[in-house]
């Protein structure tokens, strides 16, 4: 039997339908690969996007601002020592792009105007930390992203 180019065509086209058709299924069955989204109800979250941007805007705008960084003991949140640490008040996310079962909040409490994540709360890799906090009354957020080795 002889195959023509035409039918030759099809049938490479026909096999490499079916082997991205199998990657596909593989990928949907498999528990290994998470398909979530980034953020539950996204559009419940997207409403309220004025109000975080007037947030990031006040974090912004101070003079002294609170700084987030890695060291060899975890993630260290330093507010300005003219902040008295009994009137701030709020939560830290620490939020993993690559599995949202490491995600973890944490509340915040100020001990000599600093805060300390334990490293071994830490998985290593890429952290977004997402600290939401008040201070007088005026809301604030800030947003950074560290690496932990």
């Amino acid at each position: 039997m002889k195959i023509n180019w035409g039918t030759g065509i099809v049938i490479a086209f026909a096999l490499f339908m079916t082997f991205i058709l199998y990657f596909v299924f593989e990928v949907q069955s498999n528990s290994k690969y998470d398909n979530d989204l980034v953020v539950e109800e996204y559009y419940k979250h997207d409403s309220h996007f004025q109000e975080e941007m007037a947030r990031v805007q006040n974090a912004h705008d101070l003079q002294q601002k609170p700084s987030i960084a890695y060291n060899e003991n975890g993630v260290k949140v330093i507010f300005p020592a003219d902040f008295e640490s009994d009137k701030v008040k709020g939560n830290i996310l620490l939020y993993r792009p690559s599995n949202k079962k490491f995600d973890f909040n944490t509340q915040i409490a100020l001990t000599n105007s600093a805060l300390l994540i334990p490293k071994d709360k830490l998985v290593k890799g890429r952290w977004d930390v997402n600290m939401e906090w008040q201070y007088n009354g005026k809301k604030y957020l800030s947003k950074e992203v560290i690496y932990v080795n």
